[in-house]
């Protein structure tokens, strides 16, 4: 029997799936044994795409073009038909003649298989119907398909599948491949915004001696002709301070990052972040540098300060609200941790707003209003919002602000509930910073396993001194839903972390 083209393959019962196999390796045999095999061909003349073709039609019509791309239906089929090609530009139809190929080529042509590689050359025109289309002259068979693509109408539904066989996504869902074009467009855009901004890109290790920089649990590997453990880098930040200190005043990194952690629609366990850090600015310099990339992306991306994400409208008109910490707790649950001047009162604030502190966190003032903060108002900020200073507890890395000691200069941004970016106004105290790192030990030490290591080699660095700096670390896969707006971080990764089908 023949392969049916008219009929989506998997629209045809599963035991015809084997013999559909069968059927396009005997082709591909008979291919081999008439000297014609696709696997030989190394390159073809393309010089028109389908996009350019289909938008400047009077250009191109009655002109002679080579094309290219991936068969997605056939229609007709007795002297003539109709074929639909994808190339990475996007679709054309081509119009194919038995009397143009002659009988031998378009008996070839008529094995031919959705989903096979082809090229063509021919003239543009438009059809009776007025469809935009490629009259072939040529058609040539550049690589055979020998697994039947999903449902041509409907595309790969089954989300599980899409992302463990992105490839085949992003042939049969266009609108997959938009995502990653915007991806790429957006990072541009960040570095052109940063590069004339007169900050330089530089790479750091990603396998380190010392898991620094972040809150996080890390991948560990070893290092064999060492014999040294390492780990996986779950942040940029020290490298890059150490840069700071060496003289770089304005760097920044893109970079992939590593946490063993777990995985839902906003977590993957390697993404991609900025970092950049900057001499003699603060955290307000770094929420105009978030604001300015975020806004001017939209504008640029999209032409409007208007977006949908995870079915909210949000507004990045630049002017972005900035709330401290405590007067957001104030604001979302009433409770007013400025009027608060105890620990033990703070904790039982917020025990009877029904907030309980980690278990291995300390029962401090500060801690407390974070705590708070996380589990009763980051759900409600909708629309860009910069919450600023954070307790010193959870920021290790910060510097403290002069007008109260227990808060540092740091804030982060939130955007439909989901953070954005994270930024501070740098420790650069090397004796506070210490203290800092042993307070972070001992809080490791009593089981949490995601707190700071000390870097001794990063104290040594800022004895040398640091100038007052500000840093930030912006999430590029979580920027990248919002201006896509999809709901899940795998639909903006392109080959997230899947657990194998056999565990």
């Amino acid at each position: 029997m023949d392969e049916q083209n008219k009929m989506p393959e998997a629209q045809q019962p599963e035991v015809e799936l084997s013999e559909i196999l069968r059927i396009r390796r005997e082709k591909l045999s008979a291919l081999q044994q008439a000297g014609r095999d696709p696997f030989r061909e190394t390159t073809y003349d393309v010089n028109a795409y389908a996009k350019d073709i289909n938008e400047k039609f009077d250009e191109y019509e009655g002109k002679q073009v080579s094309i290219a791309g991936r068969i997605l239906s056939k229609r007709g089929m007795g002297k003539a038909g109709f074929i639909d090609i994808q190339d990475g530009s996007g679709r054309i139809q081509s119009y194919v003649r038995k009397d143009h190929l002659g009988d031998e080529e378009y008996e070839w042509f008529k094995k031919y298989d959705i989903g096979d590689i082809i090229g063509i050359v021919g003239e543009v025109f438009r059809t009776q119907k007025g469809q935009i289309s490629v009259k072939a002259d040529m058609v040539k068979l550049l690589s055979k398909s020998l697994l039947p693509l999903p449902e041509k109408w409907h595309g790969l539904k089954d989300t599980d599948l899409r992302y463990r066989q992105r490839y085949v996504d992003l042939i049969v869902n266009p609108d997959v491949r938009k995502n990653f074009e915007m991806r790429s467009r957006f990072i541009s855009h960040m570095r052109k915004y940063l590069d004339e901004r007169g900050y330089i890109e530089v790479e750091t290790p990603v396998l380190n001696t010392i898991a620094g920089g972040a809150a996080a649990r890390p991948f560990s590997t070893h290092h064999n002709t060492l014999d040294l453990d390492m780990y996986m880098r779950i942040a940029t930040e020290l490298p890059l301070k150490r840069l700071i200190v060496g003289g770089m005043e304005r760097v920044y990194e893109i970079g992939r990052i590593f946490r063993n952690e777990g995985m839902d629609t906003k977590h993957n366990p390697e993404f991609t972040t900025v970092e950049l850090y900057q001499a003699y600015a603060d955290f307000h310099t770094m929420m105009d540098i978030a604001e300015g990339i975020l806004s001017s992306a939209a504008m640029e991306l999209h032409g409007t300060y208007q977006l949908q994400w995870l079915g909210e409208t949000v507004d990045l008109t630049p002017g972005w609200r900035r709330l401290t910490m405590a007067d957001a707790v104030k604001e979302y649950t009433g409770v007013d941790f400025g009027a608060i001047a105890d620990d033990a009162t703070a904790v039982a604030a917020a025990a009877a707003i029904g907030v309980e502190l980690p278990e291995a966190a300390e029962k401090s003032w500060g801690n407390a209003l974070y705590a708070c903060f996380d589990q009763k108002v980051e759900e409600k900020l909708i629309q860009p919002t910069f919450i600023t200073m954070y307790p010193v507890e959870v920021s290790p890395l910060t510097k403290r602000s002069p007008e109260d000691p227990r808060l540092t200069e740091r804030f982060e941004l939130f955007i439909c509930h989901s953070e954005i970016a994270n930024a501070y106004s740098e420790l650069n105290d090397p004796i506070d910073q210490r203290v800092r790192f042993e307070k972070q030990l001992e809080q490791r030490e009593r089981g949490d396993d995601e707190t700071e290591m000390l870097d001794e080699d990063f104290l040594t660095a800022m004895e040398y001194g640091m100038p007052p700096t500000g840093g930030m670390g912006m999430g590029i896969d979580r920027s990248v839903m919002l201006l896509t707006g999809a709901d899940s971080i795998r639909d903006v990764i392109l080959f997230p972390t899947m657990k194998p089908l056999d565990k």
